[in-house]
């Protein structure tokens, strides 16, 4: 069916307009969600429909290990695999373009992410843990009750605000790159005494009952709280007081099955800022494995962002089992080990539930719904290596590589029309159209143009450039031998296939096994050679052949042939 010249050319245009179409540009509608919580778009159009890499329109690049800082991991591989997962799911969550999140020998994950506005908080999610945790607090005061023990034990230590405080300084002082436990002037206001607790209570102008439980070393600093389970500290004690239950003379007295855990955020009474401390039942009623969705809103009764989650069938059951039991009583929602919020179960849950965050904008809340749905890591994360490529890089890398590519590009062409005369024109005219081709099938592969994409585009271009060389050369000898010009043709590309198809089949090849077992530069590099090869035995072989056809039904008569 090929030997008619115009099932060839319909062929081509037809190449021709698909290809056009794969890189006509398209509108691109960024979103973006205020801290106020307003969303805007922006349209923007690119020249054509290109997805470009890290290295040509900027992002970051991050490198992230397991934290083991609080001790060795049991089974690492099994967890490198699981935050795999986990972070390829946040990442397109996200709605990063192309993203790359690949594994980098036995305990590194590579994350790049190409065009993000906001580099700090795609960090911040993929890092985050997001475990959930639904637990009923200490409705039965367990966690009260040993507190009289539990400043008895202190006092015994030596224990007290001012050591602790002492501490506090000394830790910070040897440790100067680290971020403080609390604010220097908390520190100080420790070890002057220039601030007593019960008095900033007294001082305290809000209608809540802030006055301290004892007088002990530890309950002196803890307050009143509003719900079962739960005391108010100031926030510049809340490194004395979380210093003092870390203390193993505590940690000896906390009740059997009970936990405390720190809010997620301060709440302000007065002129003073306080943040709750919740006992907690260690066991969780209901726990983040379970859940399916989580979408963020705004309250609109009172303009607060929430996040309403959904659980699995077994989930609801659980949950339904677990809340009839306790309705009256109080349950956390605890997220990281921080306490987000603590409501009454008024009647039973069964399959939904919601997170109030009181003082987050609704960006944050639907950060929390991303890595909520994606799924809670196994272990904490901790950036190794960070690189930002800015956009101006970018620009510069691309002003580069296309000024690279049409020197040589050029150089190729001069040298191609100078050495085989017409017969290069004809080929000069195939490579544009290989150019097209490729540039099409990335588009419509919805593939990623790098800088070492480039290269393999232009490496590429020297294959068809080779390809052409074969068949010329195959021809120059068949005339050389006293064939016409029509046979000499055929057999030039006859018996130049052979040749061509078993370079660009080991080029081939090699690509693939450079896209296996490489990382993202290399792959782009790959994607790009493998598509160019495939569109150079197209070009070289079908169009080259194409022209000459046209050339040779135009001029049957002709004797001789430019080549």
């Amino acid at each position: 069916m090929f030997d008619s010249l115009r099932t060839r050319l319909v062929i081509i245009v037809a190449l021709i307009g698909l290809s056009v179409w794969a890189l006509w540009p398209r509108d691109v509608v960024t979103t973006m969600t205020q801290p106020d919580g307003t969303v805007t778009s922006d349209t923007t159009r690119p020249f054509i429909n290109l997805k470009r890499g890290l290295d040509l329109q900027g992002g970051i690049h991050l490198a992230l290990e397991l934290d083991e800082s609080g001790g060795p991991i049991a089974n690492r591989a099994d967890a490198i695999d699981r935050a795999l997962k986990i972070i390829r799911t946040r990442v397109d969550e996200f709605g990063v373009s192309e993203p790359l999140v690949q594994r980098e020998g036995a305990s590194r994950i590579v994350v790049e992410l190409a065009g993000i506005g906001d580099p700090e908080r795609a960090k911040a999610i993929i890092k985050r843990s997001a475990f959930l945790e639904l637990q009923l607090t200490d409705k039965d005061g367990l966690f009260r009750q040993a507190l009289p023990a539990m400043d008895r034990a202190l006092r015994a230590a030596g224990v007290s605000e001012a050591t602790i405080g002492r501490q506090l300084v000394s830790d910070s002082a040897n440790r100067p790159a680290a971020a403080p436990a609390a604010p220097t002037s908390a520190v100080e206001d420790i070890l002057a005494g220039a601030r007593d607790t019960t008095r900033a209570a007294q001082q305290d102008t809000a209608a809540a009952d802030t006055s301290s439980l004892l007088g002990g070393p530890l309950s002196g600093l803890l307050l009143q709280g509003n719900t079962d389970g739960e005391v108010m500290v100031a926030e510049e004690k809340v490194p004395v007081v979380s210093a003092m239950l870390a203390h193993p003379t505590v940690q000896r007295l906390m009740p059997r099955g009970i936990v405390v855990r720190w809010a997620r955020d301060p709440v302000s009474r007065g002129a003073s800022s306080y943040r709750a401390l919740t006992a907690l039942q260690s066991r969780a009623i209901m726990t983040g494995e379970y859940l399916v969705d989580a979408q963020a809103r705004l309250d609109p009764l009172y303009n607060q962002a929430v996040v309403d989650f959904r659980l699995t069938r077994r989930g609801g059951r659980i949950f339904e089992r677990e809340t009839s039991r306790n309705i009256g009583n109080s349950m956390s929602v605890v997220l990281d080990g921080r306490v987000a919020s603590t409501a009454v179960i008024r009647g039973t849950i069964a399959d939904r539930g919601q997170i109030e965050l009181t003082s987050s904008s609704l960006q944050e809340a639907q950060d929390l719904a991303l890595v909520l749905k994606a799924g809670a890591l196994p272990a904490p994360l901790v950036v190794v290596e960070e690189r930002t490529v800015g956009p101006s890089l970018g620009a510069d890398s691309i002003r580069k590589g296309v000024l690279a590519g049409v020197v040589g590009i050029a150089l190729v062409v001069l040298l191609v029309v100078g050495y085989y005369r017409w017969s290069g024109v004809l080929a000069v005219a195939a490579l544009s159209l290989y150019a097209l081709f490729t540039l099409g099938a990335m588009a419509a592969l919805d593939a990623t143009v790098t800088m070492p994409g480039i290269a393999g585009f232009a490496l590429s271009v020297t294959m068809a450039v080779d390809a052409n060389v074969l068949i010329f050369e195959r021809i120059r000898e068949e005339l050389a031998a006293g064939k016409s010009i029509r046979l000499a043709v055929d057999a030039g590309f006859s018996m130049a296939m052979n040749a061509i198809v078993d370079s660009n089949v080991s080029m081939i090849l090699t690509a693939l096994l450079l896209f296996q077992f490489g990382t993202g530069p290399v792959q782009g590099f790959a994607v790009m050679l493998i598509v160019g090869v495939l569109a150079s035995m197209v070009t070289a072989v079908f169009v080259t052949r194409t022209f000459f056809m046209m050339l040779l039904a135009r001029r049957q008569q002709t004797q001789t042939l430019s080549i």
